[in-house]
């Protein structure tokens, strides 16, 4: 079957050449390739200016990023066997990094397979389609993932916000087999049960698994307060590891409840204790009663989604930063962290200095955390770079 062209203006070509993947609509020549004319999700053969071949891809004229590059191979087009390809060389990354198979499995563009996400609980696999593209080969990429890991059950979690920018619905289904109520997590040695049709994300947040093998050493013996807990991914690990007393907070009450059953789960239920309350209610309430952490880690949500929320989100992590130094011991750890693609990692770091100045502290960088290996980062699409963590010792200033 003949594959359509997408062919760009004159120097537009320069990111794709450059490794970046995405095309924006505004740099295709559609008075030689109308984007009406194509179908929304349809395979492509992306060309210059010049009609010379720059990859295989596929396009949705309705998106502002109308066209994604998956293969730079003339041989190569966007069909099974090329998924089957670059599952396997993904799957090779994770097993050079983890022991078991509890990870993310594919990472989007980073992995050559833009508009796709799985992540991997043992034999169970969740995965996400977000763009126009990927949902139409959806069976093409069910195979795959079938032939490669031969998993037991495949949940389609299609119900990401980000498919509204590609014209998609949202929808939860099960792709293959029996896809169980909850599904297990291994991480640092304990055992972690979540939902994967009804959590947040996929079910865990594999993205900060490296952050927390950094805190672990540090929290033996003292006291933690985990902000924005979860299910308790930093709080129970630090309760199994060795920390005095752990306490939980988070706005939802399913996930504290799943808090307590993973904390029962690994044997330190009376270590850890709960507080229903958005993050800033319950720093400033827990502030009101005196207590005090040796080590507060915040891991909240994006607070700046868009560039224009960048002035507001900036304020948010200040004081968000602000209140939990006014919670710290006298010579405090803060582990503070932000996955906004917009607070960059300097961004970020001059915030919190700014919340030391307004809480009266003084801070030492002591260690930087990103994403995990698993979430790896394609050195051309700076949009894949997202987690930062700061390790940060609190002192009072003098």
């Amino acid at each position: 079957m003949e594959i359509a062209v997408l062919r760009l203006k004159p120097n537009q070509d320069r990111r794709l050449r450059a490794g970046h993947l995405w095309i924006y609509s505004n740099e295709v020549d559609t008075q030689v390739t109308p984007l009406k004319s194509f179908e929304v999700g349809e395979p492509v053969v992306v060309q210059n200016a010049k009609g010379k071949f720059l990859g295989h891809g596929y396009v949705n004229p309705n998106s502002l990023i109308c066209g994604r590059l998956v293969s730079r191979d003339p041989e190569h087009p966007l069909e099974q066997s090329l998924i089957v390809h670059r599952l396997k060389i993904a799957l090779a990354l994770r097993e050079r990094y983890y022991a078991q198979p509890y990870y993310r499995l594919v990472f989007g563009e980073a992995d050559g397979l833009p508009g796709l996400v799985v992540d991997r609980y043992g034999d169970h696999l969740v995965a996400q389609l977000t763009t126009a593209g990927m949902e139409a080969i959806r069976d093409d990429v069910l195979a795959a993932l079938l032939k490669v890991l031969k998993p037991v059950s495949v949940l389609w979690r299609n119900d990401s916000s980000i498919r509204e920018l590609e014209g998609l619905d949202r929808y939860i289904e099960v792709a293959h087999g029996d896809v169980p109520e909850r599904v297990q997590v291994i991480e640092g040695g304990c055992r972690f049960e979540v939902s994967p049709s009804e959590g947040q994300k996929t079910g865990w947040f594999f993205d900060q698994a490296a952050n927390r093998d950094l805190l672990m050493p540090q929290v033996g013996g003292k006291t933690v307060l985990d902000v924005c807990s979860y299910v308790g991914a930093w709080g129970v690990r630090a309760a199994a590891t060795g920390a005095e007393s752990v306490t939980c907070v988070d706005v939802s009450k399913a996930a504290l409840e799943q808090v307590e059953a993973n904390a029962a789960l690994n044997g330190v239920a009376d270590k850890v204790k709960t507080l229903r309350a958005d993050a800033f209610d319950a720093l400033k309430q827990l502030k009101a009663s005196g207590e005090k952490y040796d080590v507060v880690v915040l891991d909240p949500p994006a607070f700046i989604k868009r560039k224009k929320d960048l002035k507001e989100g900036t304020l948010a992590y200040r004081r968000l930063n602000e209140a939990a130094m006014g919670l710290l011991s006298k010579d405090g750890l803060l582990v503070t962290a932000s996955c906004s693609f917009h607070m960059d990692r300097d961004n970020l770091l001059r915030t919190v200095q700014q919340a030391g100045r307004h809480a009266d502290r003084h801070l030492q960088l002591v260690q930087v955390g990103q994403q995990s290996p698993d979430h790896p980062v394609h050195p051309a699409i700076v949009e894949t770079a997202y987690l930062k963590a700061f390790y940060l010792r609190v002192l009072p200033t003098m």
